[in-house]
């Protein structure tokens, strides 16, 4: 058992940091905003719909689920080493935080980043002092996992939020989500787990693999799983918690830190908790530890759901777009029935007990898309103007002149057109998690989205052929289209989207692109736990209704100091009362 740390180096002189000093020592601090100060770019929040985002991500998903396995790098982590780490705070307990999904926009990331890192908080009429330990619960970079993105929009504003390494030394443990396997871990272990530095900000990491165990106080335990992007458990992580689990027994209750909620994800994909519900049956049950709590990220809002003996809680605030609450079920047996881990387990009922947003406002939340999606995606407003100025001249050019001749030039184009515009609006709707089955409902929404941008493509057809520009010589007729047409087709199409994207959410379809294409900022949230010394564990769980927009050099200059604070104060409370378990 270790819960020592490698060394802090010096980064290199090459690096935007390279003026900063590692660990407890004093940083530059910035005079300004300008990012040449700051060392890394605020970025803003990625635009979900835009048109090469989604090609990219569609790709980057296909090689993920073909070539996952031959990049997998877990089973090279044996020679990593095998620490099981020990966190204790000076009074025998501990304070813990959990936040995840938070390397997306800047603003949210760092409101939250900034919250972690205050000395202490007053929420809701209870003092929370700063964690000793951190977590990272998946998905610390959107949308890919270059080590640049990681640079800008995550460790770079939490370095920020906490530039030094205050007297509590507090540690930094993460879980690759979904978005930290696109490169298959190469820069995830590369900062989390191999870095020289072994500062991230204040923080320091700690972890040795892309999965971790810490004992905690009064026989707690935390065990982060990587079962990349919920394929499986490899035998070198299995038998590194066969080690672990040396180590629990009856008396030991367990957190397990996992990249997804699966026991939600599984009411569409019914083996999406299989992987938690093998290791929680051969590696922790057997020793007679219980497991009290499962955290997660990966659905970016806060949910509880709740039975007698186990909380399951999914805490994905941290930075990332807010996705509804609304639709969420009342109640989820997990294990799921009729899948291979309900045969060999003893499913429980579990009843939605706490969520944040709430269902009033995450509906509220829902109608906004009509202004949100051009203003968030104007790549793809310019997409559906351009799809539609072609599916128009295409119309257009088998409809009869004013002249009286009929133009056949577009017709095979037309043909095209419309299998194209049905297809892809009939895959697009599609079920709210990977590798859910499409029912008849995705299908008739579908194609029914797919006529709908048809009849929408015929009227702007019959507006056009009443404008002079039809009877101009080729191709003036295109280049007014372009300009002129695609535009105004453009706004259009995006409302009729967003209409689409409202109805199809009512029946459970294509919830995600609603929440998406608004990237919604606001309504964030963590997790802060409080283990005391006899070993009662209370969960905290902290929410922002307003994220900061707008920042200054923070004018305490002290070096431990955020180097960044918000000209708006951040007013955070707690998403429900605090839950406690014993």
């Amino acid at each position: 058992m270790s819960d020592d740390h490698a060394p802090a180096a010096d980064p290199p002189q090459d690096s935007p940091h390279a003026s900063e000093a590692a660990g407890g020592r004093a940083a530059r601090r910035p005079r300004s905003t300008n990012p040449r100060e700051l060392g890394f770019t605020p970025r803003k929040p990625v635009p979900w719909l835009a048109p090469f985002l989604l090609i990219s991500t569609g790709i980057r998903t296909l090689l993920a689920m073909l070539f996952g396995a031959y990049l997998d790098k877990r089973e090279l982590q044996n020679a990593f080493g095998d620490g099981i780490f020990r966190q204790v705070g000076p009074d025998g307990g501990l304070w813990l935080d959990y936040v995840a999904d938070l390397g997306d926009g800047f603003n949210a990331t760092y409101s939250v980043a900034w919250l972690l890192a205050q000395p202490e908080l007053e929420v809701d009429g209870h003092r929370l002092p700063r964690a000793q330990t951190l977590v990272m619960g998946g998905d610390q970079v959107y949308p890919s996992a270059a080590f640049e993105a990681y640079e800008d929009r995550c460790k770079g504003p939490y370095q920020a939020a906490l530039p030094v390494t205050p007297p509590e030394r507090p540690t930094l443990f993460a879980v690759p989500g979904n978005h930290d396997w696109y490169d298959g871990l190469t820069a995830f272990l590369r900062l989390f787990v191999r870095s020289r530095d072994r500062h991230f900000g204040g923080w320091q990491t700690g972890q040795s693999r892309s999965y971790f165990a810490v004992e905690l106080p009064a026989d707690w335990w935390l065990l982060g799983l990587d079962d990349q992007s919920g394929s499986y458990l490899d035998d070198p992580q299995l038998t590194y918690f066969d080690t672990v689990a040396e180590k629990l027994g009856p008396r030991s209750r367990v957190i397990l830190a996992v990249p997804a909620p699966t026991w939600v994800k599984a009411v569409d994909h019914p083996t999406a908790y299989d992987s938690i519900d093998y290791f929680i049956r051969t590696i922790v049950a057997p020793t007679g530890a219980q497991v009290r709590l499962l955290i997660s990220g990966d659905l970016h809002h806060y949910a509880r759901y709740a039975s007698p003996d186990r909380q399951l809680i999914t805490c994905g605030g941290g930075g990332a777009y807010l996705y509804p609450t609304h639709k969420l079920p009342e109640r989820i047996e997990v294990p799921p029935p009729d899948t291979l881990a309900r045969r060999a387990s003893v499913s429980r009922p579990y009843d939605l007990a706490g969520r944040y947003p709430d269902a009033a406002r995450s509906r509220r939340y829902g109608w906004g898309i009509f202004g949100r999606l051009p203003l968030r995606n104007p790549g793809f407003t310019t997409l559906l103007g351009t799809l539609h100025t072609l599916l128009m001249l295409a119309m257009a050019g088998v409809v009869s002149n004013r002249s009286g001749t009929e133009q056949r030039l577009f017709s095979v184009p037309l043909v095209v057109m419309l299998v194209v515009a049905l297809l892809g609006a009939a895959f697009f709707a599609k079920p709210p998690s990977s590798g859910g089955k499409r029912h008849a409902r995705h299908w008739v929404l579908g194609v029914g989205h797919g006529l709908a941008h048809v009849g929408l493509a015929a009227a702007g057809t019959w507006a056009w052929l009443a404008l002079p520009f039809y009877d101009w010589p080729w191709p003036l007729p295109a280049v007014a289209a372009a300009v002129l047409y695609g535009p105004v087709s453009g706004l259009v199409a995006s409302q009729l989207v967003a209409a689409y994207l409202l109805i199809a959410g009512g029946f459970g379809v294509n919830v995600n692109e609603l929440f998406a294409g608004q990237g919604i900022e606001d309504s964030k949230a963590f997790l802060r736990l409080r283990i005391d010394p006899d070993g009662t564990l209370t969960i905290y769980p902290v929410a922002v209704d307003r994220v900061g927009r707008a920042w200054q050099v923070n004018p305490d200059q002290s070096p431990g100091a955020s180097w960044l604070a918000p000209k708006r104060p951040l007013d955070p409370h707690l998403a429900e009362p605090p839950i406690t378990l014993t």
